[in-house]
């Protein structure tokens, strides 16, 4: 066998290796994994997290986003991932049932996180991003605006619909519906991506969709709000995040803090902040982002900051899944 032989066999085994090696790192990072980093590389500025409560309502079963109204004090919002309707759930800080609404004109695809928004005038919105799409073949993909319904004393709970006998264990939910939402189809400028992070810059209206991938960073990609466009948006790539985790790129959720100076990332069991020191909002994107300590998270998608931004909320999935809370020190 000539040297250039043995050459090529080596190159070939070392190149076998590194996939191997590779794909152990991505086994081991399955939901439930802890997440890879030392407590030197926690934050400082945030506390040690703490359950505050548990999921009500019988009806949300894989919390798959979470946003903190602000309009409506100690209302959070969340959903359900795919397999369920267009139906979004209230609820307080320790998981009390405080109703559940139809997005009237939506349809959930693939529902993968939530976001809250407050305009110029006041007015409170909702944006849902319908932007799962694991196995790549959805070439467009949609966000959903909804103005926030408002919750009133004697909203249905999931307890008192099982009394009038409304469910019987069927999907048949006496549920109001929300104002009419508006939608905003979008494509991303490159190639389809699987996303479960949507978040929204309150400070100037842009829409951020992170992909959540096992071979690398996450991808930043930034939408101008276009919504009721016969055409759609295209999604322009703004920049990359890299998690100190294994893998680095498999993001489920995220929320930007209401004065745009933090962002909150999450995989199935970390967080990671991102402090946005510059004028330029997406420069936050070449930032490190530092760990922070969400506690025993089993299977986590959706995180959010407070109405405030001086605490983080997050849930798991499951039913009756536990509410966690980490507070700003």
């Amino acid at each position: 066998m000539s040297n250039k032989t043995i050459a090529k066999f080596v190159g070939l085994v070392i190149s076998i290796i590194v996939v191997a090696v590779v794909a152990m790192s991505c086994s081991q990072a399955a939901p439930g994994d802890p997440t890879k980093v030392s407590s030197a590389e926690l934050s400082a500025e945030w506390g040690k997290p703490s359950i505050v409560g548990r999921i009500e309502s019988k009806d949300v079963k894989e919390s798959s986003g979470l946003a903190a109204s602000r309009c409506q004090p100690n209302v959070f919002w969340t959903h359900n991932d795919s397999g369920d309707d267009a139906y979004i759930f209230a609820m307080d800080e320790t998981g009390k049932d405080l109703g559940t609404f139809e997005v009237a004109n939506a349809q959930n695809e693939d529902w993968e996180d939530i976001a809250a928004y407050k305009d110029a005038d006041g007015t409170c919105y909702l944006y849902i991003g319908d932007t799962g799409n694991n196995k790549l073949e959805r070439p467009e993909l949609r966000i959903y605006r909804v103005k926030e319904p408002t919750i009133s004393s004697s909203g249905s709970s999931s307890e008192e619909r099982d009394e009038k006998g409304d469910r019987d264990g069927k999907d048949e939910r006496d549920a109001p519906s929300t104002e009419p939402a508006q939608v905003m189809s979008f494509k991303y400028q490159d190639t389809p991506h699987n996303s479960e992070t949507l978040m929204v810059n309150q400070q100037t209206g842009d829409v951020y969709v992170l992909t959540k991938r096992l071979d690398g960073p996450s991808l930043v990609f930034k939408l101008k709000p276009s919504f009721g466009s016969s055409q759609p948006v295209i999604a322009e790539k703004v920049g990359e995040v890299s998690v100190p985790s294994v893998p680095n790129g498999l993001l489920t959720g995220g929320d930007i803090s209401p004065d745009g100076k933090r962002v909150i990332l999450c995989d199935y069991s970390g967080g990671y902040e991102l402090l946005a020191t510059s004028p330029t909002f997406d420069d936050v994107w070449k930032t490190k982002p530092v760990a922070v300590d969400l506690g025993e998270r089993k299977h986590g998608e959706a995180i959010a900051f407070a109405a405030d931004g001086k605490a983080i909320f997050g849930t798991n999935e499951g039913k009756r899944a536990e509410i966690f809370e980490v507070k700003l020190k």
